[in-house]
């Protein structure tokens, strides 16, 4: 009902009860039913339709008094009066109190209702007698039909522990709180935040228990998925075969940040602050990857506190690192050595992950990767290569014998030769000194060239560390043209040489080029040597691209063929049924390893090309 349908209510019973009071022979308190017109005006809820309904009856009841008694004779009518009035008011005093209850309990329902969490109020058997709004919107049930029903039966309650042992913990304590699973009405399964608070009468009786429920399902399944994270991250950190080093950037990012230096990469070019660096970055963890690395393990020695016990003292790479850190690179990588448990250095590759932003705090990942295999592996092939390189050098020696005899015996000829001219002088009469002089002046000049011929050639055939120096490109063209003369004469090879005495100088092993133009060389003489028409070998020098010269070997050979071209520097191929296959491939290698490279271009029936790049030499 409406307040304006109490009203009227009110009104007509308090009219009927005085017409009955007036009109009625009864002797009786009629007018005590005044009560009921309070009583009908409080359900209005309104604290002035009380007072208006008090009132109200009582001046009615003085009106129906005066119209049916003598108002001079003071008796057991003015007494049931009295009474009828006091009754009045003790109801419109207490209609006021409950109203007044009653609105601060609105109010505090009002304030529950404002909350997120949802809250009800069950008394001790567990039936629901308050249900907010937000118990409404997550759970899907009205608050007529939850009230009365029994919570754990409507919610499918699930419990982490005995239902009894959680009541009794109530109890004692006056509060519980845990995380439970409750159902909606949808049938979806939630995960719930709950706090119980029990609720006692004024003589300590439990008269209800209040549940704020706040729904944590998201955020149980975030924690789960950030938990199944970290264990992946832990299982990948832990079973990777690459080293791993989480360490803790935060001191150098800290004094990066509070220094006085305009520009943070000039402090980080600073060597006392390298040095401390080295020690303010922290090891936080590793992964037993890099603990075998080092020799140690979890429960073994003490393991590495910071960056300057595991980094080697001849380490360069550190300034890079922390230089990349001030600027905000993403990452940085290089080569280095670190130190194991015995102290001894292992060579490894590795790479830095720097945080995307201060926000991501200081901490750092180090990849590591142990070398030592890889670099013995290629120790290994450098030997096998000068092994091979030797080898090929003897093989070019054995074919270039004849020239080398050729080479050797003239100037021993030439001694012989002049020697026995001095002796004829010397026998007779008169012995004509002058002849005698010149005989073994020149017996000393072909000694000394035969001593050059053999120093070269012990230096061409001697296994021995590469040793770079200036070379004079002119003068290293005509000693190797001088090491295959007999060759390229043998064969009837014209050899045209056209080097400008003002090329710039090359860097490198006089030795390994000689070879390289060596075997250009012997290839070109054989090449052409089973052709009727001319045959010429040309090698001319000029500047090349980006500082570099060009040394181009050219023969009017039959060429090489289009299929083979493209083969001809892999290792143990050639064109010649006797040949090794080794001189071109260690050719191109040896090039390389001078910063240069080696190519051919050829057309079949027009000759070979080749050309040798070479960098030149820095000035001075």
């Amino acid at each position: 009902m409406s307040s304006a349908m109490y009203r009227f209510a009110a009104a007509m019973l308090a009219l009927g009860i005085f017409l009955f009071d007036v009109l009625s022979p009864l002797e009786g308190a009629v007018a005590v039913l005044y009560v009921l017109v309070v009583l009908v005006a409080a359900r209005t809820a309104w604290r002035s339709d009380i007072l208006v309904a008090a009132a109200g009856s009582i001046v009615l009841i003085l009106i129906a008094y005066v119209l049916s008694h003598d108002v001079d004779q003071f008796g057991s009518p003015a007494l049931r009066a009295l009474v009828s009035m006091a009754a009045t008011v003790i109801a419109t005093v207490l209609a006021l109190q409950s109203q007044a209850a009653t609105v601060t309990l609105a109010a505090q329902a009002r304030l529950l209702n404002l909350s997120h969490d949802m809250i009800f109020v069950r008394d001790p058997h567990g039936v629901i007698s308050f249900w907010n709004d937000a118990s409404e919107q997550v759970y899907g049930w009205s608050a007529d039909e939850a009230v009365g029903r029994v919570a754990d039966d409507l919610l499918a309650t699930h419990y982490p522990e005995n239902r009894a042992a959680i009541e009794e913990t109530l109890l004692r304590n006056g509060r519980w709180e845990g995380v439970l699973e409750q159902e909606t009405r949808s049938g979806k399964r939630i995960v719930v935040d709950s706090r119980w608070a029990v609720q006692r009468d004024r003589l300590g009786k439990l008269v209800g228990v209040l549940e704020t429920n706040t729904d944590v399902t998201e955020r149980q399944a975030a924690h789960a998925a950030l938990v199944r994270s970290e264990r992946r991250y832990r299982r990948m950190f832990d079973s990777s075969r690459i080293g791993v080093i989480e360490e803790d950037w935060t001191e150098v990012a800290r004094e990066l940040a509070t220094s006085e230096e305009a520009d943070a990469t000039i402090l980080a070019e600073n060597p006392a602050f390298l040095e401390r660096a080295r020690r303010l970055i922290r090891i936080v963890d590793v992964n037993p990857a890099f603990l075998s690395m080092i020799g140690a393990n979890a429960v073994g020695p003490r393991l590495p506190a910071a960056v300057d016990d595991v980094l080697s003292e001849t380490d360069r790479t550190f300034n890079g690192a922390v230089a990349a850190f001030a600027r905000g690179d993403p990452f940085y990588e290089g080569e280095t050595e670190i130190v194991d448990g015995d102290g001894r250095n292992i060579p490894v590759l590795f790479a830095i992950t720097f945080p995307a932003s201060a926000e991501d705090g200081g901490r750092v990942l180090v990849y590591v990767i142990d070398v030592t295999e890889r670099r013995q592996a290629q120790d290994a092939i450098q030997q096998a290569q000068a092994e091979l390189a030797h080898a090929a050098r003897v093989a070019t020696l054995g074919e270039l014998s004849a020239s080398i005899a050729h080479e050797v015996s003239q100037p021993l000829m030439a001694i012989v030769t002049n020697g026995e001219a001095g002796m004829r002088w010397l026998r007779r009469d008169t012995p004509n000194l002058e002849e005698v002089e010149t005989a073994l002046g020149r017996v000393v000049a072909e000694g000394r060239r035969a001593s050059d011929i053999v120093k070269r050639i012990r230096a061409y055939l001697r296994k021995a560390p590469s040793q770079r120096t200036r070379l004079d490109l002119p003068t290293l063209v005509e000693d190797a043209a001088a090491l295959v003369d007999r060759e390229l004469a043998k064969a009837s090879v014209e050899l045209a040489i056209d080097v400008p005495p003002d090329m710039p100088h090359v860097q490198g092993d006089r030795i390994q080029l000689q070879q390289i133009l060596v075997n250009l060389m012997v290839n070109a003489a054989q090449a052409m040597s089973g052709q009727s028409g001319r045959r010429q070998l040309s090698i001319a020098a000029a500047c090349g691209q980006e500082e570099s010269v060009v040394i181009t070997v050219r023969d009017t050979g039959p060429g090489i063929p289009e299929d083979q071209l493209q083969r001809l520097f892999d290792p143990f191929f050639s064109t010649k049924q006797d040949g090794m296959g080794m001189g071109l491939a260690i050719c191109r290698t040896t090039a390389e390893a001078h910063g240069g490279r080696l190519t051919v271009e050829s057309r079949p029936g027009h000759g070979a090309t080749f050309m040798l790049m070479l960098p030149a030499a820095a000035a001075g």
